[in-house]
């Protein structure tokens, strides 16, 4: 009498979690996601993702998110050996999008800020630059944000799982505030806002709150900067201040639209 073969176990995709230079915040919104991500555990195998586990296991991934701006040679060696051993690579916030804040150094000497900081800062191994992770590997999605929006995370991974382009809208902060029914705090207020030029996400926080946009999730997907820069002066802002609300959170994406030019739509993977 033959006996029944034993079901095959259903092999899961396996996700990989990890982490760069940064505040770990983006990873901490994917803790925060709480019963969702019971939900999305149940259909994936969480091999590494060590802000929430110790447990560690070797690749290969089918996801890898990667939060955090590559700022050390460590860093550059490291996150190519991620890249060969997962399937698809997302980023994730605005230092692995566009360096962080942490990118404001690309503009000064390191060796100074080193000095300042550290006792023996011969000690330190640190490269001049802080940078996105796309300009070192291929990157199959960027999600940007400081932090990033559970809702657009669990889009993502959703969408990747389901092996179908994450459905992540390309529209400006403004829509958001139209959507919300807020008054523009420029037009009403005089108040500076990079909500035109940034890319929406928050769901128009600081303006719901009577305050102008920060640019948080970087650039939307096409922008007219220099049409926003005569209004920021209008506002009060002189050339330094404007240069100082560009470059904060999403630096070096502000600084590549602004040596393009206006009309540039930004990439944001294949999906």
């Amino acid at each position: 009498m033959n006996t029944p073969a034993a079901p095959q176990q259903r092999l899961r995709p396996r996700l990989g979690v990890f982490k760069f230079a940064s505040c770990d915040g983006c990873q901490l919104t994917l803790l925060d996601c709480e019963d969702e991500l019971l939900g999305i555990a149940d259909q994936l195998e969480i091999a590494h993702f060590t802000e929430a586990s110790g447990h560690v296991a070797q690749g290969p991934y089918d996801l890898a998110l990667v939060e955090g701006s590559v700022s050390t040679p460590e860093h550059v060696d490291r996150i190519r050996r991620i890249r060969d051993d997962s399937r698809h690579l997302v980023t994730i916030g605005a230092c692995a999008t566009a360096g962080g804040v942490q990118a404001l150094r690309n503009y000064a000497r390191v060796e100074e800020y080193l000095a300042t900081v550290y006792a023996r800062p011969d000690y330190i191994a640190t490269l001049a630059t802080s940078t996105p992770i796309s300009a070192h590997v291929p990157v199959d999605f960027e999600l940007r944000g400081c932090p990033i929006d559970r809702g657009q995370l669990l889009e993502v991974i959703t969408a990747f799982l389901a092996g179908r382009k994450p459905g992540i809208p390309n529209h400006s902060v403004c829509f958001a505030c139209k959507q919300r029914g807020n008054v523009c705090v420029t037009v009403a207020h005089g108040t500076p806002c990079l909500g035109p030029v940034t890319h929406a996400g928050c769901g128009a926080l600081c303006p719901t709150y009577g305050r102008g946009c920060y640019g948080c999730f970087g650039p939307a997907g096409t922008t007219n900067l220099p049409a926003l820069v005569p209004l920021l002066h209008r506002d009060g802002m002189n050339e330094e201040d404007t240069g100082r609300f560009l470059h904060t959170f999403n630096t070096a994406a502000f600084t590549a639209v602004e040596e393009r030019g206006p009309g540039v739509t930004e990439g944001r993977g294949a999906g």
